[in-house]
């Protein structure tokens, strides 16, 4: 049975001299079910390292619960907390083999030496790493390195294991099988996985749910897709997405939206009652369409990016934002040329330009989602 794990109202500061101190984590609060990849995404410096040590007890938090299969260890010493991590450098021992690196820990817990040669095997076995059990970490490759980092954790039998940024020194093709093993694994052992990443499409390929936070607060709490199809907050909509969703300042007036630019005039569907006066009008790279849609925008293609499969188009409609289309390689367009770009009403989402949280009225209303199933998951 894999562990499952709980943050609860956890607040994080750090000395900044002169008796002063700095918060860096703001009431954050998820779960990390047993079974399951939890991701925590977000850029450099928004908190999710820093809340991985919380659960690994390398650091304590001021204020808050930190639970592990609904026990609180707000006081359990690290080595006691049952769970082993992955670090981004791997922090294998030069001198030691690759055995010797995997069976470290087991050996300073002294145990029996006949349990850790056959946690050993079937450990090597698992993460194909038998035939290099003698030698040391300089003769592997960096792929290697990281699957015996993984292999320590492994072979220390505990069902709840963290990873801060273990890919990120890997190369691109490498990161992706990776990515592919890495999930493999934790679904076939059946562990809880909390892994931290800057990079979203780690996170959307590999998660079961993704805590997406920003400047030391949860922003959003949901699986994959929801984040990308559904964001909760326009700050969501900004990081989620390559490139991210289009985001256009726009005024409600006289029963319609409307971009400042004037370019781009919706009309509120029945249903939405009250709008607040400044909203920003959303719509994703690869819901624009060219010539066709329930609403079309009279534009000039400023500059095309060619990514093989797809381009990405950018489009001028008169204001300092343009719009982003991915649209199929294959697709003839000239920069300069005039273009009607196109997109479906139940496409387009809508966010308070104030708070920045998402109008659920606006999606039941444009039948982006039926009343029954409208609730945002939301940290």
């Amino acid at each position: 049975m894999s562990s499952s794990v709980q943050l609860r109202g956890i607040d994080k500061f750090y000395p900044s001299g002169r008796g002063a101190s700095s918060q860096v984590l703001f009431d954050v609060s998820f779960e990390a079910p047993s079974g399951e990849f939890v991701v925590l995404l977000g850029p450099s410096g928004c908190g999710k390292s820093t809340s991985l040590r919380l659960i690994a007890g390398l650091e304590a938090a001021q204020t808050g619960q930190i639970l592990i299969d609904g026990q609180v260890v707000n006081d359990v010493p690290a080595a006691q907390r049952k769970l082993a991590m992955v670090f981004q450098n791997y922090a294998l021992f030069p001198h030691l083999s690759i055995a010797e690196n995997i069976m470290f820990g087991l050996k300073v817990r002294r145990v029996d030496k006949h349990e850790r040669r056959q946690r050993l095997a079937h450990t090597a076995e698992l993460l194909e790493l038998t035939p290099y059990l003698d030698r040391k970490p300089a003769q592997l490759s960096g792929g290697q390195r990281q699957r015996v980092a993984l292999g320590r954790a492994l072979v220390s039998g505990a069902s709840l294991i963290l990873m801060d940024e273990p890919l990120s020194n890997l190369d691109a093709k490498l990161r992706q099988q990776m990515r592919v093993d890495l999930r493999q694994l934790q679904r076939d052992l059946g562990l809880t996985v909390i892994y931290v990443t800057h990079d979203q499409v780690e996170a959307m390929t590999m998660a079961d749910r993704v805590v997406v936070m920003r400047e030391g607060r949860v922003d959003q709490i949901d699986h994959p897709r929801t984040l990308f199809q559904r964001p909760a907050r326009a700050s969501v909509a900004r990081f989620i997405g390559s490139p991210p969703m289009n985001l256009l300042p726009a005024r409600v007036a006289d029963g319609a939206v409307v971009s400042t630019s004037g370019e781009i005039r919706v009309t509120v569907p029945p249903g939405v009652d009250t709008l607040p006066s400044d909203v920003l009008l959303g719509v994703r790279p690869e819901d624009l369409t060219l010539d066709t849609g329930d609403q079309l925008v009279e534009t000039t293609l400023t500059n095309v990016e060619l990514l093989g499969a797809d381009q990405l188009a950018r489009f001028d409609i008169g204001g300092s934002n343009p719009l982003i289309a991915r649209l199929h390689a294959n697709l003839p367009v000239e920069d300069g040329a005039r273009y009607r770009v196109g997109f479906r009403l139940k496409d387009l989402h809508l966010f308070d330009a104030d708070t920045g949280e998402r109008i659920s009225a606006w999606d039941v209303a444009t039948g982006a989602v039926t009343p029954a199933n409208h609730q945002l998951s939301k940290g």
